[in-house]
């Protein structure tokens, strides 16, 4: 099994730090390697658990003063070997309610039995390129689980609030007292009458069956900025799940994926296509037609211009999401069509033209054929 690393080093803090500095430090690795933010990555599901074992002690006066004493002896008793969260006595739900809200997709437990915030929930959106450049409003559908009509989110037949747990006295948890080589140990868990809950419904309501909410399709209005770029989120206040207890509403954060568009690219602001042009344009300079995402615009070619040369329209890109009036470039690269399926005129006066020029009309042929001859000089 691998040694395990230092509490202190796992969550970037000094040794000395205060209480307020271990915390903050946890805040931010949590959130960053959270199991909801990052599914099916193993690396930071690992990461997650291997900060929260170590705040697990660094967070309680007495484990981490047996820890700074002993160092990983002196807690591992305590049932953080192979470190799992079964054990963990510290309120996930508190820590994070303030930036997860009960996580993606699940609602919060509720661990007090008091209001307890609802699940946010998440929904992919795909736009086409234009609609993301310029903005548009869509309607979506989503089905999420909100307060039964019935008896509005009480859970009861007749519409009265739950009986409280006598077995827990409403708070959802009951403790436990724990024998271990450092003295008693308290732990918490579910009250096993009311599942957490705090309450108990005797007279389940007939249509949600006692659990106050039920399955629901909901039309919502979205209001995409111009300028938004794909993987960006939007926060729709309070769309997403019901809180427990009376708590406020989940968020609901829209997820932008853009379509791939047949002529332009895009990054960040700046917008790129590729313009194809004839060999008598590049050669004697021509205006061309550039296509914009704002439409076509005219632009002038230099007599000699070469296959591959960058140009740049400033400002004909992507509005600024949060500065309207600002706006990214365009860029293109022209490339240069060799013509296929010539008649034998064609080929002939291309033959005249060929045997008209000479090594002054041609400066990269001369320059690569001299390297060659110095090469084997």
């Amino acid at each position: 099994m691998a040694e395990k690393r230092d509490y202190y080093e796992v969550l970037g803090v000094p040794k000395g730090a205060s209480d307020d500095e271990i915390k903050k430090a946890y805040r931010k690795m949590a959130k960053q390697h959270h199991p909801d933010l990052n599914p099916n990555d193993k690396a930071s599901e690992a990461k997650f658990k291997e900060a929260s074992e170590a705040y697990s002690v660094l967070s309680d006066a007495d484990k981490r003063g047996k820890y700074d004493q002993f160092g990983h002896a002196g807690v591992d008793g305590q049932g953080f070997g192979g470190f799992d969260g079964s054990g963990f006595n510290i309120d996930i739900e508190d820590l994070f309610g303030s930036f997860f809200g009960g996580g993606f997709g699940g609602g919060g437990r509720n661990r007090r039995g008091g209001p307890q915030r609802g699940a946010n929930l998440k929904y992919k959106m795909n736009l086409d390129f234009m609609e993301a450049a310029f903005g548009v409003e869509r309607t979506i559908n989503i089905n999420k689980d909100d307060l039964c009509d019935t008896c509005k989110g009480t859970g009861t037949k007749d519409g009265t609030q739950p009986d409280k747990c006598t077995q827990c006295q409403g708070t959802g948890q009951v403790t436990a007292r724990q024998q271990t080589m450092f003295g008693n140990m308290m732990t918490q868990r579910p009250c096993p009458a009311c599942n957490g809950k705090g309450t108990i419904i005797k007279n389940p309501c007939n249509d949600c069956h006692g659990a106050g909410r039920r399955q629901k399709t909901k039309n919502l209005s979205v209001k995409v900025p111009a300028g938004i770029d794909d993987g960006q989120m939007l926060t729709l206040r309070g769309e997403g799940e019901p809180g427990a207890a009376g708590g406020p509403y989940g968020d609901l954060y829209v997820e932008v994926h853009l379509r791939p568009h047949p002529v332009f690219q895009r990054d960040g602001y700046h917008t790129y296509c590729e313009v194809p042009i004839t060999f008598p344009q590049a050669a004697l300079g021509a205006e061309i037609d550039v296509p914009t995402i704002d439409g076509n615009t005219k632009f002038t070619l230099k007599e000699g211009t070469q296959p591959n040369e960058m140009y740049t329209l400033r400002g004909k890109g992507i509005p600024h999401i949060d500065r309207g009036n600002l706006r990214g470039d365009h860029k293109f690269r022209v490339i240069l069509e060799v013509p296929k399926h010539l008649d034998n005129k064609q080929k002939e006066v291309l033959r005249q033209f060929g045997e008209s020029t000479s090594n002054k009309n041609y400066q990269k042929v001369e320059s690569f054929f001299g390297k060659i001859k110095d090469l084997f000089k």
